[in-house]
């Protein structure tokens, strides 16, 4: 900020004081301009006064505190607070303008001593009455004297008032140490926001400070601030361009964590949810926001690993993951190349010979090279398995397998085409599509038993195989009523999409096989991710409807 010499101040105080009589002798003269005589003077002057309120304004940006503004002019609260309370003068946008400005450079921010406290709360109080509808108020006095409805001129003067303080943060940008060296203007607009938050017209404002604080790491929003704008945006009360969402999240990290939970929560809870999931996703802006700024995909991807490790079996849990990830990376492959970050910094846990093969999308490989394109996976992932249980750092060998697994749920699109691919192979291609299946399903090797869960898998494929032809099904009922219920569920779905085998010989297997209610939600709930994969194939999308009506109907 622009400190005025010791020379230079005193001839502007000068100058100030005498023009400071003239223009307090008219404030007084004009009261609240309610005769046509003072309103005619008031029109005649305006032009005057602006350019000395501009004046004032510049003096003001010169001194250090609100107490040293008040000594070198003793009147200038008295004299704005006769204008404020003249509708005539507030009325002019440009007088209207410069009254706000000079109140706001003789707000402190951090009140030193009493004076400075008192002034605060005059200034408070002088915005309420701009902004009052009771009776006795500048904008009552306007309403009937000028015919203007008192709704109309709280709307456009906070619209205005907002257009001038974004004005000001933005330039702030460029002038922020300045800034400093005055007070923490940006920290005390924060708070004054508070109650306001919600107001559509107070939008801009509330971006403009949240994308100030992002670009200038000296200045603080308050924390009251921080939480009312979160609070409003998650209860859809307000609603703020999509760069200033990202800049809530940059700066607030809780924010962040609970716009996750809300997301995490609305999916969990609602099985209508996993119908629209993907749009459900994008509206979220998580996955945008996550493309474009590699610490925000860091934070999500970091609650949403607690809670899969909470919840690993939870299959909405499976398929929030696998849409957002999908989202992501499609967000990501809009970008221009230069904008893009490495994958790597994405996925810092992951080896890099896993890492491409599994983020790559099954449309960018040949249909006829998913197999060889999946064998290979698992090829990597058994000799990576193989590798970590053989390291004596047992804790660190386990996350690193949670970490290759969490990326396989998350690009759980090559899970399903494995599952779609064994309806038609060999028993000699199945092996690794199997082992991928298995893997997915039961990570942790719960109880030692992954032995049982591969033997589980190949019996549940061979049983498949045959089943739409056989004429008993007790080995699938009882194979679902194991520990790898969920791998068979899917194995079952996909014979019973993709085998050729009649829709009369479905119906009857799924009438059946699923009889139990919690393996029909189950069934349910993988037909909707499902669905999301494979929609605009028109006789896979009529045996889906099939099949979910049959398990309505069950």
């Amino acid at each position: 900020m622009h400190r005025a010499s010791s020379k230079e101040f005193t001839v502007m105080a000068a100058l100030s004081e005498l023009q400071m009589r003239f223009w307090m002798d008219k404030a007084v003269q004009w009261g609240q301009a309610r005769s046509p005589a003072e309103q005619q003077d008031i029109s005649k002057h305006m032009r005057s006064l602006e350019t000395f309120l501009q004046q004032l304004v510049h003096t003001l940006q010169t001194t250090n505190s609100t107490t040293e503004a008040m000594k070198n002019f003793p009147f200038v609260g008295q004299f704005l607070g006769r204008l404020c309370w003249n509708p005539y003068v507030t009325a002019n946008g440009a007088g209207r303008r410069l009254l706000l400005q000079c109140m706001w450079l003789l707000y402190s921010a951090e009140p030193q001593n009493l004076v400075e406290q008192r002034a605060n709360e005059w200034i408070r109080n002088l915005l309420c009455h701009l902004t009052s509808e009771d009776e006795g108020s500048m904008v009552h006095a306007l309403e009937m004297h000028a015919g203007i409805p008192p709704q109309q001129y709280y709307s456009g003067s906070l619209k205005k008032m907002v257009a001038l303080l974004t004005a000001e943060i933005n330039i702030s940008h460029i002038t922020s140490a300045a800034s400093s060296e005055r007070f923490d203007s940006i920290h005390s607009l924060s708070v004054a926001c508070v109650p306001l938050v919600t107001c559509p017209e107070v939008a801009p404002l509330i971006g403009a400070l949240l994308k100030h604080c992002n670009l200038c790491r000296c200045s603080h929003l308050g924390e009251e601030f921080v939480t009312a704008v979160n609070t409003a945006l998650l209860s859809k009360n307000l609603v703020m361009e999509d760069v200033a969402v990202m800049a809530l999240w940059s700066y607030s990290l809780s924010s962040l964590e609970q716009a996750v939970l809300l997301l995490l929560e609305c999916v969990l809870s609602d099985p209508k949810a996993m119908q629209n999931l993907e749009t459900f996703v994008n509206d979220s802006l998580l996955p945008k926001a996550s493309a474009l700024h590699c610490h925000i995909f860091l934070i999500v991807n970091d609650v949403f690993r607690n809670a899969l490790i909470t919840m690993e079996e939870n299959l909405a849990m499976r398929g929030l993951l696998q849409v957002f990830t999908r989202c992501f990376l499609q967000t990501r492959a809009d970008q221009r190349p230069q904008e893009r970050l490495p994958l790597r910094s994405f996925f810092p846990h992951v080896p890099h010979n896993l890492l491409t093969p599994l983020l790559t999308a099954p449309s960018d490989v040949p249909n006829n090279a998913w197999l060889e394109h999946l064998s290979w996976i698992g090829k990597l992932l058994e000799k990576f398995l193989q590798e970590r249980n053989q390291e004596e750092d047992s804790r660190r060998g386990q996350r690193a397998v949670f970490e290759v697994w969490f990326l396989l749920v998350q690009c759980g699109h090559w899970i399903d085409v494995a599952a779609k691919l064994l309806v038609s192979v060999g028993v000699e291609q199945s092996e690794p599509l199997l082992f991928l299946l298995t893997f997915y399903h039961h990570p942790t090797n719960r109880g030692h038993q992954s032995t049982q869960h591969n033997m589980v898998a190949r019996q549940a494929w061979s049983d498949l195989r045959s089943l739409f032809l056989a004429p008993t099904l007790s080995a699938v009922n009882e194979l679902l009523c194991t520990m790898s219920a969920n791998l068979v569920l899917s194995l079952l779905l996909n014979f019973a999409i993709f085998s050729p085998a009649s829709p009369s010989r479905v119906t009857d297997v799924i009438e059946t096989v699923l009889t139990d209610a919690g393996v029909r939600r189950s069934a349910m709930c993988m037909l909707f991710s499902m669905r999301q994969r494979l929609k605009g194939d028109g006789a896979v999308d009529a045996r889906l409807r099939m099949l979910e009506d049959r398990l309505h109907t069950a």
